[in-house]
């Protein structure tokens, strides 16, 4: 068997639950996959290639867990009902949702194509929406549950990345309406907005930019990246009966930065902040300007 995901939580904890993760068969959303499926969860992971969502349900099998897949593209909205409407009828009331699919390039705002910005806008905010939709109007309207929206730290602009900003600031403000709009059923939104996070999407910018965030990241309070684990927890948490009175909000998993002001009053050196990392089949990022440093763990 394999090695099962060293979790902050409870064994059993959601014993009897179906959660779906969008996006569960890399980065973030394989690594949430990977500690509910550890927790008990019955997890289903979609996505729209079906070879990622296939590897991470054997790693996840291998380490005795459930997991089951669907290929999906998340922005089709007849595709998403009809798939979350066979989820509940092969596997029951979907108990959480976590909205992980997304996606962007880097690029600067006046060289962002017409096309461009509406795909990137697609993806991340109208599919978030046709996703919670679905799951509310199949399930979660007559048996409750749980939403999290991984978004991003948007809140003091994203030069190069202006499309991502908007569609993600969009996301956190349909959290707090959703939250609103849906407490009388007995469901609960919130987000979770990672800043920069050593995962495998970090690998498909160009080397510049992986170098420029390796830069930025020593320069934060913590002095290093946030780890895939540590967003996982946090979204986690956010679907656990932990957090029953926690509705509407976004919650930041970026090591401080929305307050950093580096510009003004850079960072002493330091060794970094002792980081949690409980997922032992994390992307492999020797010989990148992410390499793991002699920073402490847990």
């Amino acid at each position: 068997m394999a090695e099962r995901f060293d979790s902050i939580f409870r064994p059993g904890l959601f014993d009897g639950k179906t959660v779906l993760v969008t996006g569960g068969g890399t980065g973030i959303g394989r690594c949430t996959a990977h500690e509910l499926a550890a927790l008990g969860a019955n997890v289903v992971i979609a996505a729209r290639r079906p070879e990622p969502l296939g590897a991470t349900a054997a790693e996840i099998a291998g380490a005795g867990g459930r997991c089951r897949t669907t290929v999906l593209d998340i922005r089709d909205e007849k595709a998403v009902d009809a798939a979350v409407e066979a989820l509940v009828a092969e596997h029951g009331p979907i108990h959480g949702l976590v909205n992980n699919a997304g996606g962007q390039f880097v690029q600067p705002a006046a060289r962002i194509s017409p096309k461009g910005w509406r795909t990137v806008i697609d993806l991340n905010l109208n599919g978030t929406f046709l996703m919670s939709s679905a799951v509310y109007r199949h399930s979660m309207q007559a048996h409750g549950g749980s939403i999290v929206n991984v978004i991003a730290d948007v809140w003091t602009g994203y030069p190069a990345m202006a499309h991502m900003a908007a569609a993600r600031a969009g996301v956190a403000n349909l959290t707090i309406t959703l939250s609103m709009e849906w407490a009388a059923a007995g469901v609960r939104v919130n987000s979770v907005a990672p800043g920069t996070i050593l995962s495998s999407g970090m690998l498909t910018y160009p080397r510049e930019v992986q170098e420029i965030a390796a830069k930025g990241a020593a320069d934060s309070p913590p002095a290093r990246l946030g780890t895939e684990s540590e967003v996982s927890a946090a979204i986690v948490f956010l679907l656990s009966p932990a957090a029953a009175y926690v509705t509407g909000v976004t919650l930041p998993v970026d090591g401080g930065s929305q307050f950093h002001k580096g510009r003004l009053l850079p960072m002493g050196r330091h060794r970094g902040l002792p980081r949690w990392d409980g997922f032992p089949l994390r992307a492999d990022f020797s010989g990148t300007p992410f390499a793991p440093s002699d920073e402490p763990e847990r």
